[in-house]
Parts: C-alpha cells; sequence; structure tokens
C-alpha cells in the first residue's frame, strides 16, 4: 500500500514536470503565449492531436518529439500505477471501511472497547469466542490497516463525539483498558454521562486510581498489577488451586466451563429448589453460587435453596450442559 502511494506521487509529479516544461518550453522556444504553450502540450502528452496552434519551428519540432517520448511514457506510467491500485485492492480497503461503518451504526446492546493493545486483544477475543458484538476505539491508524473487517474506529475514547459514533447510547457495556488512568478516568466520565445505564469496567494502573475510577461512574474497576501478583502468589502457595481456576475459565475449553447464567422473568425454574430443578442430578452441573437480585452473594447453595427471578447462577460445568441450563432460565413458563 504504501509502495503504491509512493508511485501516485511520483507519476503525479512526473505530469506536472511534464506540463510545465511543455508550457514553457512553447513560450520560450516559439514565442507562443501562455494559453496556447498549454493547450499545444496538452494535447501533445495525451496523443490526441486536434490542431497544431501555430506553425512549428524546426527546433520546435523537435521539442515537440521529445515532450511526446516522455509524456506518453509518463501517461502510461500513471495509468499502469492506477490499475494496480485497484487490482491489488486500494478500493476495496476504502469500501471495506465503509461497510464497517455502517454495521457500526447497526449495532445496540453491544460492548465498546477503548484501547487495542495487549489487554484490548484479549477482551476482544474473550468476546469474540462468546459471539458478543463489539467495537473497538484505538488512536493508532495503523491497527485499521491490520484488521480491515474488524470493527474498530480511530479516535480518542475520551471525546464525546468519538463515543455517540461507536453507538454509546445503545451499548450495553463499555471496558476501558487505555495506558493512563488520567484517560480512562475521562472515558468513564464520558461514558456515565452519555449513558446512565451502561456497564462500565475500567482498567487502573496506580495505587488510588479505584476509588476515582468508582467515583466517576465505573461498575467495576481492575488492576492488572494487583491481579498479577496474586496470581504468581497464589501460583507458588496454591498451585491445583490455580490450575483449575484456569481450567474452567479457560475460553474455548469443552471439556469444563464456569459461566454466571441470569434468570429470567417468568422462567420455568422460578420458585424451584436446585434438587426440584435437576441441575446437579440430570445435568451433573455444579452451582458454586447465587447472586441475588439485590447483590448478596450465597456461596455453595444447597439442594433445598430456591431459584428466583433475577438471580443469577454462578455454574461449574460441560459447555453443552450449560447451554441447555441456560435455555431452562430463559424459557417461560407454559
Amino acid at each position: 500500500m504504501g509502495r503504491l502511494r509512493k508511485r501516485l506521487i511520483l507519476s503525479g509529479g512526473l505530469i506536472i514536470l511534464i506540463v510545465t516544461t511543455g508550457t514553457f518550453g512553447y513560450m520560450f522556444l516559439e514565442g507562443w503565449n501562455f494559453l496556447d504553450s498549454l493547450f499545444m502540450t496538452v494535447t501533445t502528452i495525451t496523443t490526441v492531436g486536434y490542431r497544431e496552434v501555430h506553425e512549428l519551428s524546426r527546433t520546435g519540432q523537435l521539442f515537440t518529439i521529445a515532450l511526446i517520448i516522455g509524456g506518453v511514457g509518463s501517461v502510461l506510467y500513471v495509468l499502469s500505477t492506477g490499475a494496480e491500485l485497484i487490482l491489488e485492492g486500494e478500493l476495496q480497503e476504502i469500501f471495506g471501511r465503509k461497510r464497517v461503518e455502517k454495521k457500526i451504526k447497526e449495532l445496540k446492546n453491544h460492548y465498546v472497547v477503548c484501547g487495542y493493545g495487549r489487554m484490548g486483544r484479549i477482551i476482544c477475543r474473550e468476546l469474540k469466542a462468546k459471539s458478543l458484538p463489539y467495537v473497538v476505539i484505538e488512536k493508532s491508524p495503523e491497527r485499521l490497516l491490520e484488521y480491515p473487517e474488524m470493527l474498530l474506529v480511530e479516535g480518542d475514547a475520551t471525546k464525546d463525539d468519538v463515543l455517540k459514533l461507536v453507538g454509546i447510547e445503545k451499548a450495553k457495556g463499555l471496558i476501558s483498558v487505555l495506558p493512563t488512568d488520567a484517560e480512562n478516568l475521562y472515558v468513564v466520565l464520558s461514558a456515565r454521562g452519555l449513558n446512565p445505564g451502561l456497564m462500565i469496567v475500567a482498567r487502573a494502573g496506580e495505587e488510588g486510581s479505584e476509588q476515582k475510577l468508582l467515583r466517576a461512574g465505573a461498575n467495576r474497576v481492575v488492576s492488572p498489577y494487583h491481579i498479577g501478583g496474586l496470581r504468581i502468589a497464589h501460583t507458588v502457595l496454591k498451585p491445583a488451586v490455580v490450575d483449575f481456576i484456569e481450567f474452567a475459565t479457560k475460553s474455548g475449553n469443552i471439556d469444563l466451563q464456569m459461566e454466571e447464567i441470569t434468570i429470567q422473568e417468568n422462567s420455568q425454574l422460578v420458585g424451584l429448589t436446585l434438587d426440584e430443578c435437576g441441575i446437579g442430578r440430570e445435568l451433573g452441573i455444579i452451582i458454586v453460587a447465587i447472586k441475588q437480585a439485590t447483590g448478596d452473594m450465597k456461596f455453595n447453595p444447597t439442594f433445598r435453596s430456591s431459584i428466583k427471578e433475577n438471580d443469577t447462577l454462578i455454574a461449574l460445568g460441560e459447555i453443552s450442559k450449560l447451554k441447555k441450563l441456560e435455555d431452562m432460565a430463559t424459557t417461560r413458563k407454559e
């Protein structure tokens, strides 16, 4: 792509040089005015040959021959560059970005990821694995070239107009993993003002930033260094526990997965106990905890624990069985 652009600039420069040389050449050698000289130059290099403005002297004829050779060669070079531009997909890339912009406008209940660095890539990979719609805001324009089909917008996520461009008013959640805490703070403030009901998760780098981000409107704040330090310590102290957690939460693991499943209103599970649902007996799923609508968390519930509307089940089991439980949680009572 860069090579083609250099060739386009070079060919454009050649055309300007040929036209300028031809125009001033006729003015100097033949004594013609500017318009006649320009007309003669253009008709010569384009091989139109409409007519000669005036009779040419011997010197003018030799100059015209040289102008034809240089001009026609330059025009052919421009045409070949233009053909290569089309064949190598430059125009397809432009139209591809137009299609991406159209898809972004059609999004709703999607996630906005601010920053496509190392953390942003992992987050997007997990969202993609769950088939969840998302759009990325990234400052670096080269990201647009690396991932032409990704829903990725070049811009500053701290700006309200950029957030509106990705449909923040219709979004379900926002994840801000920009390099500095100040940038993440601005994103949280802007996003909360544009969408009061938005679920916002922000990254905190320095100690003390968590509370500021929470006060700014973030629902959750994650400190990678704190989590990383704990994970390293637990790997040394409790290696088997860490192995199990990584195994159960690893994306794409078909043997075992941990999921959260929300019980919808009028679900067939509402009012039943875990024993009556047959979740453990028939599906082989372990309910690790039940998060109630009030926010209270009930760990290790017994078989007599009842299920209520808007409860969230923290379940551990095979993906296929978890899918069946999710269907039960959304299927209404007959």
